[in-house]
């Protein structure tokens, strides 16, 4: 991304927030949503622009889950990790989603439309094991249910 596309596309954000940190959350937050990352680029023009010191940005973008500093796929996969997920056979369904997509968790297909990572609960657990796919919720799943519910994302 050139610096000019960088400063138009960070301005858009911005401008809806004061300076200083209190607005750096919701700042990462927009950018989160945007771009499925936090890109270094970004990142160093907030702390220009708001004047937050860098490595302050990465201590807060690294803290919390949410955010991440790699690029994500179009469709991010959230396997539930928890007790009664893990007790139904979650582990089952990572390795099904490792075969299929080719990746491990916490990796990127190469065409970039998916991300595979676990998460500890999805607060789902009368229906385990789930995954969440952008937030949409699958639920009492077999490993070969998942060769079907990825074709639809992959159209």
């Amino acid at each position: 991304m050139k610096n000019s596309e960088v400063i138009s596309e960070l301005d858009e954000i911005l401008e809806q927030y004061p300076s200083g940190y209190e607005a750096l959350l919701p700042i990462l937050e927009d950018i989160q949503d945007r771009f499925n990352y936090l890109p270094e680029e970004f990142l160093k023009a907030v702390s220009e622009r708001v004047q937050i010191p860098l490595n302050r940005i990465y201590s807060v973008a690294t803290f919390y889950n949410a955010f991440s500093l790699k690029p994500k796929g179009k469709y991010v996969i959230q396997i539930c990790k928890g007790t009664a997920c893990h007790l139904m056979g979650a582990n089952l369904l990572s390795e099904e989603l490792s075969s299929l997509l080719n990746i491990a968790e916490g990796e990127t297909t190469k065409d970039g439309l998916f991300s595979v990572e676990s998460v500890r609960c999805l607060g789902c657990c009368s229906l385990a094991p789930v995954i969440s796919i952008n937030g949409k919720v699958y639920g009492n799943l077999k490993p070969e249910s998942v060769k079907k519910i990825l074709k639809k994302y992959k159209k």
